[in-house]
This record gives C-alpha cells, structure tokens and sequence, in this order.
C-alpha cells in the first residue's frame, strides 16, 4: 500500500506549531471528558444510578447505551479508564481530528448496544471502559491501514501501553463487562475501515537525494542532452605522446662504461 505524500514543500516551523496547536486542542478534549466523568461520578452518590446503566435485554434499559459510559463503580475504576482516555484520546485527536470525531459515536453506541445485547440478564453494565477499547482499535487498526510515520508510530504507541486489550474482548474476569469491550473494539476497527482517509496524508520532509532527482528530471525534460556524454571527437586532448622511433619499442638510457 502507497499513500501519495504532498507535493509542497513543508516548512518546518509551520509544521511544528500546526502539531503544537494540534496536540493542545486534543490535550483539552480529552481533559474535558475526564473532568465531566469525575462530576458524573460526584453526581452518582445522590441518584439513582441504576436505570442509567445498561441492563441487558430489557427495553428500558436501552437508556444505558446514551448513559453508561458515563458512569462508574468506583474510584479505581474510574481513574483505570481517565488515564487511558487521556492517553488515547490525545493520541487519536491529534494524529485523526476527523476520524476520531466521526467514530466515537460507531464506538459509544457499539459499546451499549453489544453490552445489552450480550449481557446476562438481571446485569448491569457501565463506565467507559468500551470507549477506551474502541480508540485503541482505531488508533491501532488506522496504523495498520495508512501506514504513514505518524499513524505507524502511534499504532505503536498504543499497542505498547494497551495491547492488553486486545485480550479483554473475550470473557476474561468475572464482573468485568467483555460485552462492552467487544461492541467497542468493533465500533473502532469499523470506523477505522470507514474513516481510514478521512485525514490527510500528513507532509514529511524530502530528502536531498528525492530533491537532487527530481531537479535531474526536469533538466531532462527541458534539454534531452544534458546528461549524454560528449562525442570522442568533441573531447579535447590535453596531452599527447611523441610515439617512438621506427623500430624501437622501447627505448633505455645510455649509459657511459669505464674502463
């Protein structure tokens, strides 16, 4: 697979606070979302949780899928899923802007719905522990699709930290909601397919040599003979030797004998 890299020249400075912008308003986000968890779980000690969370094959528990993610069981639970929203999210915003935005509904809804599709009977399912799974699929689906440097490099960086995760779709703990994980990890390998060139290819810097070549090309292309060789006639000699006597081959200084 080859992605087609811009053909402007990138200016590094331009490059580095069009990044530096990038990476604050995806710091931002995330940081919004994580703070709004910490009130909704503030806000939990004084409701009644639980027609909020995702009970499994009853209609009314369909609220859940708009409701669960953001809820939580307790504090570990929750700063388990800000610390990987944060990474993953930053992560994701700043590498795919858009794609990110157009999956996270695939992935909050793929979440719910799997959970209450899934799920035991009489269960309860809630936090955003699906929405975690599904960014790292995107992030990690979308390295393996585009394969530019940065959508390799954070693939990378988010399978080092949450590679696990790729294990926690499948019946793992009791009391951990797989259900979840899986509807999310499905929410993000499909958006990635969906949304893989949503964001443009992002510009690199050329090397000398692509530079060099491309000049050659269009000297070529404007003089045909720039690069040929002159004819052996057209050369100038700049030396030339005497050939030797008739006869001799090759000649040895005389020298006197003494009697």
């Amino acid at each position: 697979m080859h992605l087609d890299m811009p053909d402007h020249p990138v200016d590094p400075a331009a490059q580095r606070v069009a990044d530096r912008r990038r990476l604050a308003a995806a710091a931002r986000t995330s940081l919004a979302f994580v703070a709004l968890l910490g009130v909704m779980f503030g806000v939990q000690a004084m409701v009644d949780w639980t027609l909020f969370a995702v009970r499994p094959q009853v209609p009314a528990g369909l609220l859940g899928v708009l409701t669960a993610p953001l809820l939580h069981g307790s504090p570990s639970h929750l700063l388990a899923n800000a610390f990987a929203l944060l990474l993953l999210g930053m992560l994701a915003l700043t590498v795919y802007p858009r794609a990110t935005w157009r999956a996270l509904p695939l992935i909050w809804l793929g979440s719910g719905l799997c959970a209450w599709w899934l799920g035991e009977p009489g269960s309860r399912h809630l936090g955003a522990s699906g929405l975690t799974h599904g960014l790292m699929f995107l992030v990690f689906v979308l390295g393996l699709l585009r394969r530019d440097r940065p959508a390799i490099a954070a693939g990378m960086i988010a399978f080092f930290f949450y590679g696990g995760m790729l294990l926690t779709v499948l019946p793992h703990d009791p009391g951990v909601s797989w259900q979840s994980h899986l509807g999310g990890a499905l929410g993000g390998v499909v958006a990635a397919v969906l949304f893989r060139h949503a964001d443009p290819a992002h510009p690199r810097r050329r090397y000398s040599w692509e530079i060099e070549e491309e000049e050659a090309a269009r000297a070529a292309a404007l003089d045909p003979d720039t690069f040929e060789p002159p004819s052996p006639h057209g050369v100038p000699v700049l030396w030339k030797r005497e050939p030797p006597p008739r006869g001799v081959l090759l000649e040895f200084p005389r020298r006197d004998r003494e009697g």
